[in-house]
């Protein structure tokens, strides 16, 4: 991932270099761009991008993204687990505050969509959202026979968002669901997720480009490369969508897919994501955000432009 940016392919002649720097740490990379080390700074959630909005000379960009990210209930297809009940899958919907994981973490501008679909998309169907209600949850949790709420084990999540899965476990034990975090490195994580090795729960999400169809065969019909177990319904659908020559009919059953996907609760929504960059004061054009649904760098980037002395 291209963390940080200093130098560009401008229009003024002089300046022809795009030179561009890994900076892991977000820390680090703010810090880089308020001593002007660096021009832009990407990804800079949370605390950060606050900082960003309050220092004097540098601009917050937020760009909402196609990635949606969302809670996936591994074990669900496990009839021992508690995750095989679909009211403990709904109290997991119902006790998460997605509005304040956005405050906090996103400063508002993540789209909450209650899908794993990006809104964007062809063919997408926007659900109901899961209104947070804690008290509506902890019934839930009851009616399933877990008065007292469960251990739920290990919340395993890619490294570079364990600040969403943290705050969406806070919320989950709020209402008695105990876990874990398991924050994993990028590669072992998706390696992991893709061999159905990840168990309990998993912070899912995808930046992947396409339509419902592609994101729904990726994560939800049987055979995807992640997913742990399907439904008889979804899958005649899925199959029967892609034979489907007619546009109307095609887009008739993808909504009944994700309409399905809704109703059984199979995941917990939690936003598509906004992502954050900082801008220096010597940037006339950043590029972020000037193609619509690109990812949060620069693009084009022969348009990016510094000002003129």
């Amino acid at each position: 991932m291209l963390e940080a940016f200093d130098g560009y392919w401008c229009k003024t002649p002089s300046v022809k270099r795009l030179v561009f720097r890994v900076v892991p740490d977000d820390a680090t990379r703010l810090a880089a761009l308020k001593r002007g080390e660096v021009d832009i700074a990407y990804l800079l959630q949370g605390p950060l991008g606050e900082e960003v909005r309050r220092t004097p000379g540098l601009t917050l960009k937020a760009t909402v993204v196609p990635t949606p990210f969302w809670i996936y209930f591994a074990d669900q297809w496990d009839a021992k687990s508690p995750w095989h009940d679909r009211r403990v899958r709904l109290a997991a919907n119902h006790a998460i505050d997605r509005n304040a994981i956005n405050q906090a973490e996103n400063l508002g501008f993540a789209k909450i969509t209650n899908s794993i679909v990006p809104a964007s998309f062809d063919f997408y169907w926007q659900p109901p959202l899961h209104p947070y209600d804690p008290a509506q949850a902890k019934k839930l949790l009851a009616d399933a026979g877990y008065p007292n709420g469960f251990d739920a084990g290990d919340f395993y999540v890619d490294a570079a968002f364990t600040n969403v899965a943290e705050a969406s476990a806070n919320f989950l034990q709020a209402a008695g669901i105990r876990a874990r975090l398991r924050p994993l490195e990028r590669p072992a994580f998706f390696k992991l997720f893709g061999e159905k090795k990840l168990k309990n729960l998993v912070l899912g999400g995808s930046g992947a480009f396409g339509n419902a169809a592609t994101r729904l065969e990726a994560f939800v019909a049987s055979g995807g490369v992640y997913v742990y177990g399907s439904h008889a319904d979804i899958d005649g659908l899925f199959r029967e969508q892609a034979s489907e020559l007619d546009r109307k009919r095609r887009e008739a059953a993808l909504h009944r897919i994700q309409q399905l996907v809704h109703e059984k609760a199979l995941f917990a929504p939690i936003w598509q994501l906004a992502a954050m960059s900082g801008v220096g004061p010597r940037v006339e054009e950043s590029g972020i955000g000037v193609i619509a649904s690109y990812a949060f760098f620069s693009a084009p980037y022969e348009d990016v432009r510094l000002k003129t002395r």
